[in-house]
Order: C-alpha cells, then structure tokens, then sequence
C-alpha cells in the first residue's frame, strides 16, 4: 500500500558495516520501508545509482543487503541505458525509492535527460516514499551545497523542487560543511537550509518537515535561516532539531 501522503526521508546515513557482506542497510532504510506501509509480503525498494554512474560492483552490495533484509530489490540503471522499459510503470510499482550518493550535479543533468522529473513528482505524489542518503538526499530539494563541481564546496540551485527548502548533508563529519552552508544563506545563494549530521534522517509530509531521526547516539538535525542583526547586516540563525533515536 502506498503511504498515506507524500513522503520523503532524506539522510546522511542508512549503511553500516555488514558481518558477512560488506555492507548492510542501517536503520535509516528501515525506517523508509516502514514508511510506505509495505505488509504481508517483501517491500519492494528500488535502488538508483545514478550519482555514482550505476557502478554494477555496488549495485551487487547493495543486492547483498537487500537480501539480509528481506526486501524485494532491483535497480534502476540508466547506464548506458535504461534497464527497464517504461521507468514511470517501473518506479511506480515501488514501495520506496533509495538514491544513493556520488554526484549530485551529473544525477540531475542525467535525469533530466531522462525526464525523470515529472516521474519522480508522479511517483511522490502516488505515495511511493522517496529516500536517499548524500546526493540521494539533496536531489529532492531546490539544492544545497555540493562537491560536484571539485573540492571546494559550492551550491547547487537545480534541485528537483519536490521540497522548498535547501540541503545540507554530512553536516558534522566534513568540516567545510557547515560554515559553507552559513556563508551561503548569510548571501542569498541558499534559502532555509535543513541539514543532517551523519546517521541522521530528514522526514517530511507534504511539504512539511515534520520530524528527524537518528540511527546514531549523539547526532542532530539542523534548521539554517538568513536573518536580519540590528544593524540591518545579514546574518544565519542555526536551531538544532534534536532527533528521534530509530
């Protein structure tokens, strides 16, 4: 069944190190499936590896932790071209869609490509939970701050929309992140700015930001707004939004 209104959960984490596998899905993506309101049988979850160009070496770990979870999963490749033959009938049928990470910038010129825009706002709009950690999580927003382009953080402005917020990811494990985000609310560049430390997941109804959790001890979520000092100079108020442990 899907969920109940348009859902998205946009992380920083939802890996961890697995005891036979490599990898294993944390609790993050645990928490999506149980999201979509999936029962009585596998959820299935669709894995997009757009922002790291489809590499078939990770699909196949993140195969091995569909697995160890008992999910229903497959892959959406649109390298070097897309796996499947109607992509909207295809995520449709999805319980949840999970992004991964890598690079944001070239996730969105190739989705566009493929007009995955209008699908995923369709898709949203159906009750199929969007989730995604990284670049997973900055694609559903107006944009955020990026190492798409170098080493140096800069803002991305092309974001799907889908939330009228921008992202900030990896908040406290990369020490750039958080007075970049700063810098760039304080001049314009970004808007309200959501972010997540590390292992930290963004829930929103609608449009609406309505709750954080937390596969790990210890970590935050963070709201960023421009505001106006008393002598009229822009500055950034940052309100911790302390998490629900999953």
């Amino acid at each position: 069944m899907p969920a109940d209104s348009p859902t998205i959960l946009a992380t920083s984490g939802g890996y961890k190190p697995g005891s036979r596998t490599r990898l294993e899905f944390n609790k993050l993506v645990h928490h999506a499936v149980d999201l979509s309101g999936a029962t009585g049988r596998a959820p299935r979850v669709a894995h997009v590896g757009t922002a790291s160009g489809d590499q078939r070496w990770f699909n196949n770990e993140i195969s091995e932790a569909g697995r160890l979870a008992g999910f229903d999963l497959t892959h959406l490749n649109l390298f070097t071209m897309p796996n499947v033959e109607n992509i909207e009938e295809y995520l449709l049928h999805q319980d949840v869609v999970w992004v991964n990470g890598g690079s944001v910038v070239n996730l969105l010129a190739v989705w566009r490509a493929h007009e995955l825009e209008g699908i995923f706002r369709r898709a949203w709009e159906a009750g199929v939970v969007l989730a995604g950690v990284s670049a997973g999580s900055i694609c559903w927003f107006k944009g955020g701050t990026t190492d798409s382009f170098g080493p140096e953080l800069r803002a991305v402005n092309n974001g799907l929309g889908l939330l009228p917020f921008d992202n900030g990811v990896h908040y406290d494990s990369e020490a750039a992140r958080r007075p970049t985000v700063h810098r760039l609310v304080a001049d314009g560049t970004l808007g309200e700015t959501h972010c997540s430390d590390d292992g930290v997941g963004l829930l929103y109804r609608g449009t609406e930001l309505v709750e954080a959790f937390t596969e790990v001890p210890g970590k935050a979520a963070y709201r960023v707004r421009r505001v106006q000092s008393a002598d009229s100079a822009a500055d950034v108020a940052e309100e911790r939004l302390e998490p629900t442990a999953l």
